[in-house]
């Protein structure tokens, strides 16, 4: 939280002329539908309705103290999401203490689209999001490069809204917004989010990308699931997998799945 509250600073001084808090009231805004959002996202994925726990998954037997706190705990957060929604709705439409709240729409987009690149919530959902899209230069690494992609757009917009308060803000304030917002962020890139994909990616780059002639000639089925194969990668041995299932295979066994030649190369098991 305290990287977005910095950020919205920056914010408010390139894009507004009068901030007048205009962070906060917007961190509170953004923080309430986050938290909407992450109760609905709950109830949607939810399986088990029932509102008691039984002493065994297969037994019928029923916990009474732990399902009493269950159900107290359920209402409690039903509860909270009404009166959060109904506060946040009675705020806007009175507009009681908002009269100096005047976000522009740049101001609005800017900040929604950092906070929720760095909110937990929206963080989980951007994976799926990216498999959604099926983009085949991800290769199924969509979970791996979900944080680099985050993490560097994060990093770039902070720096660049650094570099264009130079003249005109404070250096303190400055230093303060590069290392929580630039530094820190690059930092955690560079250790994990970065290293971990570039393994994944190193570990396939042994393997090239097979051509269509190549996945037409040698059937296109993957040995591994079974499925048909629009894009491949073909093993030193010339055998075709899924460029998944490849991965998830090479990294408890170094072999080619089929005929189990060695490859000769570390999997990232064992790196």
């Amino acid at each position: 939280m305290t990287d977005q509250i910095v950020f919205l600073m920056l914010a408010d001084r390139i894009f507004l002329s009068e901030p007048k808090m205009t962070c906060l009231y917007t961190l509170m805004f953004y923080n309430v539908i986050s938290y909407c959002i992450s109760y609905i996202k709950e109830l949607i994925e939810k399986e088990n309705w029932s509102p008691y726990v039984t002493l065994t998954e297969r037994s019928k037997i029923k916990h009474l103290a732990m399902s009493a706190t269950k159900i107290v705990l359920e209402w409690t957060k039903a509860v909270t999401f009404i009166v959060t929604l109904t506060f946040t709705l009675v705020v806007f439409g009175l507009e009681q203490g908002l009269e100096h709240y005047k976000p522009s729409t740049i101001y609005t987009m800017t900040t929604w689209i950092y906070y929720s690149a760095t909110e937990k919530i929206f963080v989980q959902m951007f994976p799926s999001m990216l498999k959604f899209l099926r983009l085949e230069v991800f290769e199924n690494l969509e979970d791996l490069y979900a944080p680099v992609i985050l993490k560097t757009f994060t990093i770039a917009v902070s720096a660049l809204f650094v570099v264009i308060l130079v003249p005109v803000a404070s250096w303190r304030f400055l230093l303060i917004a590069i290392y929580l917002n630039v530094y820190l962020k690059l930092k955690d890139l560079v250790r994990k989010s970065g290293p971990a994909l570039k393994l994944e990616r190193e570990m396939l780059n042994h393997c090239r990308k097979a051509t269509a002639e190549e996945i037409q000639r040698f059937d296109d089925i993957c040995a591994v699931c079974l499925c048909n194969m629009i894009k491949a990668r073909i093993t030193p041995c010339h055998h075709l997998f899924h460029a998944d299932c490849l991965r998830q295979c090479l990294k408890t066994n170094e072999t080619c799945p089929i005929c189990k030649r060695e490859f000769g190369f570390q999997s990232v098991s064992t790196r």
